[in-house]
């Protein structure tokens, strides 16, 4: 008996009465020769057929057990599964609370590229006694507002050709990631407002060359744009990529802060005879990003090969970029430095809380160190090495605002890098969806047609909006704390709230080392052991 009513429980009614009502309209249409009743009847006919099929192909299939127990019904489960980020960010997330990015710094992100009101009504919505909680000092004696873009100079005394970069630029995102229309947006609008825009690991592509904005050149584990047919690095062809005007720098990736130590592979089915020829593999293989460089095993190459670079590319800026890892391999790499004499120009720190098209869940969220916490050990660890006067350094991981940027260079940043923000001011809507090729706003995806939604006139000037207004945001910051530039920001000028009633100085929070400390000997224990177990010839601790 149970049997024979199971048709009518819960878990299948709503298959069973797709069946009869299946069933009775062919029914009506059978016994009633009128051929206008079949004409009303097709599409009923058609609709409930289609859910009856898919009902039992329901029951039927075994990937999924929700669907063999709940046919049809189901599909409103995945259904709903696959909105649910669109309904959690249109109609449950408050101001403050959707990530990575919260609903109001998006929204701060789209005035500021549109250049329309970016003010705020009533008072802050932070919690100010919440533990996290961050301020900056102001002063009773501000400044006047700075006219001029902020700018800073990269080269020491071994680059001949120096580059004055803004504060704020553009950082690395490879075409292949993002869309060509994209690029050509992102390139032009750092054209316009003097600042730089990095590669990324894919190589430059024409897309980059079009509008002639400042480019950084990202050279990755895999070389593209660089590389032999065996994927070893091919210092000819560098030379020759490299000594185009507009390449202003070249950038050594070590890490990435979203997969640090992670490889990638390009499949060979979407290795397009495009990317085939700006990356420089061959069509019907896969394409390699490996976990670790071909052209250096120890800290000692690595700075041989950022020497090389420098050289090949006729004396311009030559650094690289990581996410902190083990802090002995950092500080290998700076016992390099004084071994070899050889500097480089200039070191990106990109944060765990960086962003990626793809990345596993693990690496994305516990591996590598913060940005804060790696801008201000890679700060402390060259000054204790007297080498900070010579090294600049870019901070990257979740840079959208001229507050982000303060508070980075209080603790040892010369300068800012920001991905997303510059995709937000594309029009990005923080979909989730980079990896699946099915970006709703053309800005990361490959397919022609959602492409073209990007257009290209019109984000060319939100991009130059949105660095400009967030660098005269900075410029309001800076003359209210009573300073004339972001450089003479120091962690004095910055609280953290530690608890209901306590708060820390950002001073304390992030202490610096004496000049030459670690060449002298520190006790400070964020170096101590680290120093003591690194060398200078291999990236594996002493002992």
């Amino acid at each position: 008996m149970e049997t024979l009513l199971l048709p009518f429980s819960p878990r299948y009614i709503i298959l069973t009465i797709c069946a009869v009502v299946t069933a009775l309209l062919i029914g009506i249409g059978i016994f009633d020769h009128n051929i206008k009743v079949w004409e009303l009847l097709l599409l009923p006919i058609v609709i409930f057929g289609a859910l009856t099929l898919l009902g039992i192909r329901d029951l039927l299939q075994k990937n999924h057990a929700v669907l063999r127990n709940y046919p049809i019904s189901a599909h409103i489960r995945f259904l709903l599964e696959e909105i649910r980020p669109e309904i959690r960010q249109y109609f449950f997330e408050s101001e403050k609370d959707g990530m990575p990015f919260s609903r109001d710094t998006r929204a701060l992100v789209y005035q500021r590229a549109k250049m329309v009101l970016d003010k705020r009504p009533f008072g802050t919505q932070e919690d100010v006694y919440r533990d996290g909680y961050e301020w900056m000092h102001h002063s009773m004696a501000p400044k006047a507002r700075a006219v001029e873009q902020f700018r800073v100079t990269i080269g020491g005394p071994d680059c001949t050709k120096p580059y004055s970069a803004s504060v704020f630029n553009i950082s690395a995102m490879s075409f292949g990631a993002l869309s060509p229309h994209a690029v050509r947006a992102l390139n032009a609008g750092a054209k316009k407002g003097r600042f730089a825009h990095d590669t990324g690991e894919g190589g430059v592509s024409p897309y980059h060359r079009e509008h002639g904005g400042d480019i950084i050149w990202e050279i990755g584990s895999g070389y593209f744009g660089c590389r032999n047919r065996d994927g070893s690095f091919n210092p000819e062809e560098f030379a020759r990529v490299a000594s185009d005007d507009q390449i202003k720098m070249v950038e050594l990736k070590v890490s990435q802060g979203a997969k640090p130590g992670h490889g990638g592979v390009l499949p060979a089915a979407k290795v397009s005879e495009e990317i085939s020829k700006i990356r420089g593999v061959a069509m019907g293989e896969d394409c390699i990003s490996p976990a670790t460089h071909s052209a250096f095993s120890t800290p000692l190459e690595m700075m041989a090969f950022i020497g090389e670079m420098r050289r090949l590319s006729g004396g311009k800026p030559a650094g690289f970029k990581l996410c902190v890892g083990h802090p002995w391999e950092f500080l290998a790499i700076c016992k390099a430095m004084l071994q070899t004499g050889i500097y480089p120009d200039f070191i990106v720190v990109d944060g765990n809380e960086g962003g990626t098209g793809a990345a596993p869940l693990e690496f994305m969220d516990h591996l590598g160190m913060p940005m804060r916490e790696g801008v201000n050990f890679v700060h402390n660890a060259l000054i204790g090495i007297n080498a900070r006067d010579r090294v600049k350094i870019g901070a990257a991981g979740k840079i959208a605002t001229a507050f982000d940027m303060a508070r980075a260079m209080a603790i040892g940043a010369d300068w800012c890098n920001s991905a997303r923000g510059f995709m937000f001011a594309l029009g990005c809507i923080q979909s989730l969806s980079c990896h699946t090729d099915r970006c709703p706003t053309g800005v990361s995806t490959q397919d022609p047609l959602r492409a073209r939604a990007l257009v290209v006139p019109l984000k060319i000037e939100r991009v130059y909006s949105y660095h400009h207004a967030t660098l005269h945001a900075l410029s309001e910051l800076i003359a209210a704390a009573g300073l004339e530039h972001p450089q003479q920001l120091r962690p004095i000028h910055f609280t953290q709230r530690s608890s209901t009633n306590d708060t820390l100085s950002f001073a304390k929070l992030y202490p610096s080392l004496r000049p030459g400390e670690l060449i002298e000997g520190t006790n400070d224990p964020r170096f101590r052991d680290a120093w003591a177990m690194a060398r200078a010839d291999s990236f594996q601790p002493v002992g």
